[in-house]
C-alpha cells in the first residue's frame, strides 16, 4: 500500500489529478436529486480526495464525512470545506475505520474509485468497516473499474461476482450501471440489510 500512497501523494502534489475533476458524478447527483432522491442524514465519503463530493452533500442537507489517506488531499478538502456546515473530514485508512473518529450509523456511503485500488488483502476489512457503520436500509454506492487490462495488472480494478463476495453477506446488490469510462468501469449500488 506504500506505493500506492506515494503516487497519490506525488499526483496531488503536481496539481490537480485527473481523477479529480472538482465535478460530482452525474450518478450521485440522481441519487442526491433525481426523481426519488435520497432524504438528507449522515454521509461518508470513502476515498474523499480534496472533498467535492462531501461539499456537494453537506450543500444538499447531509452531515457529510470524508475520509482519504493522502494528506495533500485531505489539506485541500480542508481548505475547500473551510466555513461549510456539517462537514468532517479525516485522513486515515478507510480499510481501518473503526481506528478512525468515524462512527455510524450513515445512511448513505459513497466511494467513487476508492475500493478499486485497495490491495486485494483488504478488501474484506474494507467491506467489514462499511458494514460497521451503514445503518440497515443504507444505500452504498459505488465506483470502480473493471477488472481489465492494465488495471488488473496494477492490482486494480474489481468484477460483479467479488462485489457479491465481498459485500453479499450484509448488502443486497440491487443494480448495476456501466460507467462511462475506462470500459468496464461500474456504478454499484448496494443496500444495507
Amino acid at each position: 500500500m506504500a506505493w500506492r500512497r506515494r503516487f497519490f501523494d506525488w499526483a496531488y502534489r503536481r496539481g490537480a489529478p485527473r481523477w479529480d475533476t472538482g465535478i460530482t458524478p452525474p450518478e450521485v447527483v440522481e441519487v442526491v436529486e433525481g426523481p426519488h432522491p435520497l432524504p438528507p442524514g449522515r454521509a461518508l465519503d470513502l476515498g474523499c480526495g480534496t472533498g467535492t463530493n462531501v461539499q456537494y452533500l453537506a450543500r444538499h442537507g447531509f452531515e457529510a464525512v470524508g475520509v482519504d489517506f493522502s494528506l495533500l488531499a485531505i489539506q485541500a478538502a480542508r481548505k475547500r470545506l473551510d466555513g461549510v456546515p456539517r462537514v468532517t473530514v479525516l485522513k486515515g485508512d478507510v480499510t481501518r475505520l473503526s481506528s478512525l473518529e468515524v462512527e455510524g450509523p450513515f445512511d448513505f456511503v459513497l466511494d467513487v474509485g476508492c475500493f478499486h485500488s485497495i490491495p486485494g488483502s483488504r478488501r474484506d476489512a474494507y467491506a467489514r468497516g462499511v458494514a460497521a457503520v451503514a445503518r440497515p436500509g443504507a444505500l452504498f454506492l459505488l465506483w470502480a473499474f473493471g477488472a481489465r487490462l492494465p488495471w488488473r495488472l496494477l492490482g486494480m480494478g474489481v468484477t460483479r461476482r467479488e462485489i457479491e463476495q465481498r459485500f453479499g453477506r450484509d448488502f443486497e446488490l440491487v443494480r448495476v450501471l456501466p460507467g462511462r469510462r475506462p470500459k468496464g468501469a461500474a456504478w454499484y449500488s448496494l443496500l444495507r440489510r
